[in-house]
């Protein structure tokens, strides 16, 4: 058998491995859509618009279709620029109109579900190879059913995004350095938090440097011959996506490095450590009801804590450690719309990892009927929370 067959018998048997997880979770956003459809319909409105054609997904669609410049000046004097949103996914929806029939927010659809689709396989690559195939399910019905999963099928960047960062930290677990740094430049061309998979592959790189010296220099794992150089390779290429984008837009307004900056402060997007995000949950306690919804985020931040610490017990590899970190820390401390904090989360896969073991061991009776409780839960959630007035 050649390297090639090799290579393709291997594929196909990691598709047989993961099937049981990606036919899971095909059904669980089925019963999302479905229940978007049927509430939807019910006040009136399009499904399909609330989720190709509303928010950001119009922004990303009027990147495909008249690319970068345009801009929205409002009365407050905040300065909307559509050079906020990352160029991957209008590529893409620029693409998909090229070759078919499709709308640029039809190829935003596809692209989304076939993204999320993809995330939803490299997930469960990353927890079998850390844990085994039945976490692997596990983990991948757990992200299916997070309350805000409908966005996963949103003409939006997150199951893109998730799907490039799952695949290039699996990439980085193995070895395979070029691809896990091509994969990495890449989300950073999808999303600002792409910073959190090119910092997992540099810290996974200069951990497995300092491993292989060993503590006297000399031991350690044996290295691939060429590793080395690969490796290099991969910590060079994983920034140039992010990087390049926001050196352009720096040079393209003028602003320099930092001119992308200066592009999300239009949007009052920036990073203050958290303190507009605590200023916001504070203010829920001065009244009832609101105080309900204030002790729900403490609970939900406390939740996040917990997940990690117990990720770090359970001794996660370094590159998912670093890389959960950051986007928990990027979408905590950060002082943009406090809405889409949940939506911004959806790419923390790792942090479900504690909870798919639990699930794991529970009986396969006792796991269906929780899953499948949440999965309900979760559609006629995602439908109200879809049909509101804000963004999610």
């Amino acid at each position: 058998m050649t390297d090639l067959e090799t290579r393709a018998a291997g594929r196909r048997g990691a598709l047989r491995r993961a099937a049981p997880a990606l036919l899971g979770y095909a059904a669980v956003r089925a019963l999302g859509l479905l229940a978007l459809a049927l509430w939807s319909a019910a006040r009136g409105k399009s499904a399909y618009t609330l989720l190709t054609a509303r928010w950001d997904s119009l922004w990303y669609t009027g990147v495909a279709e008249l690319g970068y410049g345009y801009e929205v000046r409002l009365p407050d004097g905040d300065v909307h620029s559509n050079l906020a949103f990352f160029p991957l996914l209008p590529w893409l929806e620029r693409l998909g109109a090229a070759v078919g029939p499709l709308s640029y927010a039809d190829a935003g659809f596809v692209v989304s579900l076939l993204a999320s689709l993809a995330a939803a396989w490299g997930i469960f690559a990353v927890a079998e190879h850390v844990y085994d195939r039945r976490v692997g399910l596990c983990a991948v019905l757990l992200w299916a059913v997070l309350p805000v999963g409908v966005v996963q099928s949103m003409a939006y960047s997150e199951s893109l995004f998730t799907a490039l960062a799952a695949w290039s930290l699996y990439a980085v677990l193995t070895g395979r350095w070029v691809t896990a740094g091509t994969l990495a430049a890449l989300a950073g061309l999808t999303r600002p938090v792409g910073l959190a998979v090119t910092a997992a592959v540099w810290a996974a790189a200069f951990a497995r440097d300092r491993n292989r010296a060993g503590a006297d220099g000399a031991h350690g794992p044996p290295s691939a011959p060429g590793e080395g150089a690969r490796r290099v390779l991969g910590m060079l290429l994983a920034p140039l996506g992010a990087a390049g984008y926001v050196l352009w837009v720096g040079h393209r307004t003028g602003g320099g490095p930092l001119g992308y900056l200066d592009v999300q402060a239009g949007w009052r997007n920036g990073f203050d450590g958290g303190a507009a995000f605590a200023r916001f949950v504070a203010e829920k306690f001065t009244s009832f009801p609101a105080a309900l919804a204030g002790a729900a985020l403490v609970v939900g931040v406390a939740l996040l804590v917990r997940l990690y610490v117990a990720g770090v017990r359970q001794r996660q590899p370094l590159a998912l450690l670093v890389y959960t970190g950051i986007v928990v820390l990027l979408a905590l401390c950060a002082s943009s719309y406090f809405g889409s904090k949940p939506r911004l989360l959806l790419p923390a896969f790792p942090l479900l990892l504690p909870l798919a073991r639990a699930l794991a061991r529970a009986s396969a009776s006792r796991a269906a009927a929780v899953v499948c409780g949440v999965a309900v839960a979760a559609a006629v959630y995602g439908a109200f929370w879809l049909n509101g007035s804000g963004p999610p």
